[in-house]
């Protein structure tokens, strides 16, 4: 029995994250069950569900460049910029030209600074953004550097858009809707969002969580979904490393992998010729 893993789901519509976990923690028990980065109940797409110790990946896979293919709408305007939100207002538009829209875009590649929207889980002096929200409570937030490698412009009508978006962590899509919309003197709301990537995990390589027969023939190992280089080490220097000691060794600086038959059971991290053990997950 695989006792680690990524399951990877492709989260359905109108599931939280925690319910794709819910629903399959009780065919793994005992085993930990988790996941490595929530979706919003709206969105679909890509959902990695971890097993065992693959939950200490959380952190790690945060910073794993993410792509999404999200839907506008201008000219609609909801209190959480997406369409499970209250509408506060719905006007007709001249239709956008698409040179126009082009043009504006290259503002929002690279390093950006982006404020939240207030319905999100940011936290404000200890309570959630949209607990305060829900409650009519004003705050603002501070704005917050993002990462957004490139936007491509899949579907345009002059009203509504549909793009691929290749971001970093902490990246919130609405935002960027909403922020587009704003060069453009109008507003947005997303109507739709698939997360077709994670890492080097796309949504075809995902499985229906309705339609798993045997949930231990598709744990996938966790070398699959981590990119780093392996880490050639004798059984004495992996015993050193495992047992808290650096090494010195002659690579360049990152996250290097230790190595089994079977999968990772540890990442070790290299700094300035210095090598520690960053993370166990035997």
């Amino acid at each position: 029995m695989k006792n680690k893993g990524i399951i990877p789901i492709n989260k359905p519509e109108n599931w939280t994250s925690f319910d794709v976990v819910n629903k399959l923690k009780y065919k793994l028990k005992p085993l930990k069950v988790g996941h490595l980065g929530t979706l919003d109940p709206m969105a679909t797409g890509v959902l990695l569900v971890t097993v065992g110790k693959a939950t200490k990946l959380f952190d790690i896979m945060q910073e794993k460049q993410k792509t999404y293919v999200a839907t506008f709408k201008f000219g609609v305007l909801t209190d959480t910029l997406d369409a499970t939100g209250e509408v506060l207002s719905n006007s007709q538009i001249e239709p956008i030209k698409e040179e126009k829209l082009k043009e504006v875009l290259p503002k929002f590649i690279g390093k950006i600074s982006q404020i939240p929207p207030k319905y999100s889980a940011k936290s404000v002096n200890g309570k959630r953004a949209y607990d305060l929200a829900r409650n009519g409570v004003e705050f603002e937030l501070k704005p917050k550097d993002v990462e957004i490698y490139s936007i491509k412009v899949l579907e345009f009508d002059g009203i509504s858009v549909k793009f691929e978006i290749s971001c970093g962590s902490g990246t919130y899509i609405r935002a960027i809707g909403r922020d587009i919309a704003k060069e453009l003197q109008t507003v947005a709301t997303m109507t739709e969002l698939i997360r077709t990537r994670v890492g080097n995990i796309n949504i075809s390589k995902c499985y229906d969580i309705e339609n798993i027969d045997n949930l231990q023939d598709i744990i996938i190992p966790i070398k699959e979904v981590l990119n780093f280089q392996t880490l050639d080490l004798s059984k004495e220097e992996i015993s050193k490393i495992l047992n808290g000691q650096s090494l010195k060794i002659d690579k360049l600086d990152g996250i290097y992998c230790l190595t089994d038959d079977v999968d990772v059971f540890a990442l070790v991290e290299i700094n300035n010729f210095n090598a520690k053990m960053s993370l166990f997950l035997g």
